[in-house]
């Protein structure tokens, strides 16, 4: 069935012009991307940068905009279209039809960024069908990789460096953990946004509290609240604030593909992407 699976998957790849790549090759190229857009980022961490505000008041950049211009330029090798935040005014007429695309987000965490507090990331997804099959989430300040395949399982690496850039997924596999990593953790622990704490939020947690004796709230920037959850570090991850379809996509891959699951709020139905509105329902992650 798995041998089936993937080959279907491969006769869809059909439309590439200059060869029919399989899933390993276009993680192998998600991952590199994501490391060469995260070392452009840290040279703008370390140095003095311009901000500005973006249309719908949130920060930009330079180092959005240098990942950005790296890793679009690194996936349009595959010839799969891309979709990213900074290049998000695709319109859904040209989008809706694709069967698969990158959805990128650059830099994940700006107002972390900002504050130099090094919880930000680089995410990459590849959707097939409004479904994720590839996340890749790379931590550049740590230099933590965390990534995710449909019949393959998710895995983290811990200091990733330049050496890692290249064309063996089996020899990087070696060195990695495979997720979910077991712990002995007797606390059931919530992990929140640092920056975005809602009412319904504050009440989740305080009903988890009455729920559970021992009760643990950690508060993390990015998408490494969903790599907590993949990783085993935390139990949920209730999400009752606004998100966009990037700031998920890649860290859906990799909890869907630790064994858990991204739900959207009092329902059993998973995030989908590709939507007319790319304004993410509100959702939980177990």
């Amino acid at each position: 069935m798995q041998v089936l699976q993937e080959l279907v998957h491969q006769v869809h790849f059909k439309y590439i012009k200059h060869n029919i790549m399989d899933f390993k090759n276009l993680l192998l190229k998600s991952i590199n991307s994501s490391i060469l857009g995260g070392n452009a980022i840290m040279d703008i961490y370390l140095s003095d940068y311009k901000i500005e505000i973006k249309e719908d008041q949130s920060p930009l950049t330079i180092a959005d905009k240098k990942c950005n211009d790296i890793i679009c330029k690194e996936l349009a090798e595959t010839e799969i279209p891309i979709l990213s935040e900074e290049g998000s005014k695709i319109t859904y007429i040209e989008r809706k039809n694709w069967e698969y695309f990158w959805l990128v987000d650059p830099l994940d965490g700006t107002k972390e960024f900002i504050k130099r507090n090094g919880e930000f990331t680089v995410n990459i997804a590849l959707i097939y069908k409004q479904k994720p099959i590839m996340g890749v989430i790379y931590v550049p300040a740590t230099k933590v990789l965390y990534f995710g395949l449909e019949n393959m399982g998710s895995y983290k690496k811990d200091k990733i460096t330049l050496k890692h850039i290249n064309d063996d997924l089996d020899e990087l596999l070696k060195s990695c953990k495979k997720l979910p990593i077991k712990n002995n953790q007797n606390n059931f622990t919530i992990v929140g946004s640092r920056s975005h704490m809602s009412h319904e939020t504050e009440l989740f947690f305080n009903k988890m509290k009455k729920k559970y004796n021992n009760v643990n709230l950690m508060s993390v920037g990015s998408s490494l609240k969903l790599c907590m959850v993949a990783e085993g570090k935390a139990n949920v991850y209730p999400r009752y604030a606004p998100t966009m379809e990037w700031d998920t996509a890649a860290g859906h891959a990799i909890v869907k593909y630790a064994g858990f699951s991204v739900k959207k709020y009092n329902s059993t139905k998973e995030l989908i992407y590709n939507k007319k509105n790319l304004l993410n329902p509100w959702f939980l992650v177990e």
